[in-house]
């Protein structure tokens, strides 16, 4: 499994760069690129948070997950990733992508039940 980048969709936003926890996407010339395959484990958490729908995730042949390398990658942070309950940002708490009301968000695990349970 790996990560597919539509670069007719893709603009550029760079809203997948910090789910990439591997540093497998950057953008190059403007459009986000899978920069090494073996960095990429095809969980797809860049694919919630893309505007536009460019990210998919495909079932094909590719070189096997490199965990050694992807954990000497350089950490991206971005600063509009925040709870959009709360505002916690990724350095005081643990955040999930998901789809609400249409958009995707972000939220940490405090403000998560009280979006399921109400």
């Amino acid at each position: 499994m790996i990560v597919k980048i539509d670069e007719k969709k893709c603009t550029g936003c760079g809203k997948c760069i910090a789910p990439c926890a591997e540093g497998a996407i950057k953008i190059i010339n403007g459009k986000a690129k899978v920069v090494s395959e073996e960095l990429c484990d095809g969980m797809g958490f860049c694919i919630g948070i893309c505007p536009e729908g460019a990210l998919s995730v495909e079932e094909r042949y590719t070189v096997e997950f490199n965990r050694e390398k992807a954990e000497s990658q350089p950490k991206q942070k971005d600063t509009s990733i925040h709870c959009f309950i709360c505002g916690a940002s990724e350095d005081t708490s643990y955040l999930l992508p998901l789809r609400h009301n249409m958009q995707s968000m972000w939220v940490c695990t405090r403000c998560l039940p009280k979006l399921i349970h109400g």
